[in-house]
């Protein structure tokens, strides 16, 4: 234990402040380096013992792990919001704060995955970009349709052999040639779109998890490749709580005065907690995943128990949240058993 060194490192775009603490938490050496693999490495080759490294979760977080752990014993990517915010702030005492809650474990860690489920990642997070950049367009075009009172309901206006019909609607050839070239952008993101969609469907097979997640109803391989890439393993997750906080299904309550005194003794109240919604910060690619999962479930194998509870009176959008956080949960406890997904087995659940 006496030759652990805890090393916080305060991550920038050019530079790098480091600080070292002993197993006593004294600083036994600080350094400002470039942000290069490289001069990392160096730093790190040149101090002995065992080496324990914290750096906050952002943009370089993904690539400082994959390049930092190998060469040490552990490497913490700690969550910065879970971190209690100082009046002072400045980056030698940053890094040494970091180093110093390492030491006393008083940091919350974000998981950072295996190298085999990397490629799935990329190939899901260029998917999500480009489905994103192509929502844009699409609510960029409609903007134009409607701000000039033509009626462009529906998906018809972004069908390419229809292009020349709404383009003959605009009134003016500049107005014309703005929205060809919206047009343009979005046949080309289309195009990238079902490539993108190809590389996820292509590595999702290389996983052996895909086929039990693709028995899942309404899950299939690009929805299973998107799980697999951003979940990476359902053990990180220790109750289906915790996925769900992650999948952003998970419902968020407040309650204030929550004891009262009655006849000298602390009793509970009868007070309610106030439902928030859900909450906020958690992963969008799984939530869209999981919510489309279940619209495409609720008018499929599971039709008959989305149909009896909103007949029971359940809004049809509280409906389909349960539908969700059920296809979230089972997914997460069959990944862990290795097992597919039997209709026979949820059939009696939902019965009971």
């Amino acid at each position: 234990m006496n030759n652990i060194k805890y090393i916080g490192m305060d991550v920038h775009k050019a530079t790098t402040v480091v600080a070292v603490l002993n197993h006593l938490g004294r600083v036994i050496a600080e350094a400002i380096i470039e942000t290069k693999g490289l001069s990392i490495l160096a730093f790190l080759k040149g101090l002995h013992g065992t080496l324990h490294v914290t750096f906050e979760e952002g943009t370089q977080a993904a690539w400082l792990y994959d390049l930092i752990r190998p060469h040490v014993a552990l490497v913490l990517v700690c969550n910065p919001k879970k971190i209690a915010v100082q009046d002072n702030k400045a980056d030698k005492r940053d890094a040494r704060r970091l180093a110093e809650l390492l030491r006393t474990g008083g940091l919350q860690a974000v998981y950072h995955g295996e190298h085999s489920t990397k490629p799935l990642k990329e190939f899901a997070q260029s998917y999500g970009a480009i489905v994103s950049d192509s929502t844009r367009v699409k609510n960029r075009i409609k903007a134009l349709f409607r701000g000039r009172g033509i009626d462009c309901s529906g998906t018809a206006v972004y069908d390419k052999d229809q292009h020349e019909q709404w383009l003959n609607q605009m009134s003016t050839p500049a107005l014309r040639l703005r929205v060809s070239r919206l047009f343009r952008e979005l046949d080309f993101l289309t195009e990238l779109r079902e490539e993108a969609q190809k590389d996820i469907v292509t590595e999702t097979q290389k996983h052996p998890a895909a086929k039990i997640l693709q028995s899942m109803p309404g899950i299939g391989p690009l929805r299973a490749g998107v799980i697999i890439g951003f979940a990476i393993t359902p053990y990180r997750f220790r109750t289906r709580k915790q996925f769900w906080t992650y999948c952003g299904l998970a419902v968020m309550s407040r309650i204030t005065g929550e004891y009262v005194m009655v006849e000298g003794r602390v009793r509970r109240s009868q007070k309610l907690p106030l439902v928030r919604g859900l909450n906020h910060n958690y992963n969008r690619s799984l939530k869209e995943v999981f919510k489309g999962a279940a619209a495409t479930a609720a008018m499929g194998p599971w039709k008959s128990h989305f149909d009896a509870m909103v007949a029971n009176g359940t809004k049809p959008s509280l409906a389909l949240l349960t539908l969700a956080r059920k296809l979230a949960s089972t997914t997460l406890a069959l990944w862990r058993k290795g097992e597919r997904y039997d209709e026979h087995k949820m059939s009696k659940s939902h019965a009971a």
